[in-house]
């Protein structure tokens, strides 16, 4: 996807370079038309029309479209962070998977927080610090923090499609999706996000959310490309 967004930026460059070429043209057409500059439903034939090539305009028509779609240009990139590795294979397998086509449409990267060890020692409290430390730890300047958490805001997966849309044409950096321990999240975790986001009212391990989340992701994506993966 690199490349394609490079290629793509390079022909949005040269779209609005011609496009200022074409709006300059345009103003000294206006201005010699009001001089008795002769229009086109006046008779005029196509070579004394401005010169504006076939095939100039057909490259900027389909470069505008293309520029207009800024999911496609979008710069945002997609985390999740998790605390602690995955240990059921299938759900690795199928983890995997989705995250695999994810990133044919977006930026996307699982980033795996260590998870603690000796646990059975510490209280609920001294757990949810510790792994709180580890994920502010992770985050970056910049980034838009959204917490998966059963408090969230519940959407439809079409509504999530569109709120991610949205987020690709706010977001300049990362959109970090940040899925808790056994416990959840500390208050301080909680200040440091902007948003929560339900998947459900029923209650999923920590485990499961992910392969969840990211299946979600894909859909999402899916739904904004018109694949037929989505039925309504």
């Amino acid at each position: 996807m690199k490349w394609l967004r490079k290629y793509v930026s390079g022909l949005r460059r040269r779209y609005l370079r011609a496009r200022t070429e074409i709006s300059a043209k345009e103003s000294e057409d206006i201005r010699e038309g009001k001089q008795g500059y002769p229009r086109r439903k006046a008779g005029i034939s196509a070579k004394e029309s401005p010169d504006i090539p076939r095939q100039k305009e057909n490259f900027l028509v389909s470069l505008s479209y293309i520029c207009r779609q800024n999911h496609f240009l979008s710069r945002m990139k997609t985390t999740l962070l998790v605390v602690g590795r995955t240990v059921e294979p299938h759900f690795i397998t199928a983890i995997d998977d989705y995250v695999q086509r994810t990133r044919r449409y977006l930026s996307f990267d699982l980033e795996v927080i260590p998870e603690l060890k000796n646990t059975r020692s510490l209280s609920t409290d001294v757990q949810k610090e510790r792994e709180a430390d580890l994920i502010l730890k992770a985050l970056q300047p910049g980034d838009v923090v959204v917490l998966l958490d059963e408090g969230g805001k519940e959407m439809r997966s079409v509504e999530f499609a569109e709120y991610m849309k949205r987020k690709m044409n706010t977001v300049s950096r990362r959109l970090v999706f940040v899925v808790g321990g056994p416990y959840g999240f500390s208050r301080r975790v909680y200040e440091a996000a902007q948003e929560k986001i339900s998947l459900s009212r029923m209650t999923f391990s920590h485990q499961m959310v992910r392969l969840i989340f990211v299946e979600q992701l894909y859909r999402a994506m899916s739904i904004l490309h018109g694949s037929p993966y989505h039925h309504e």
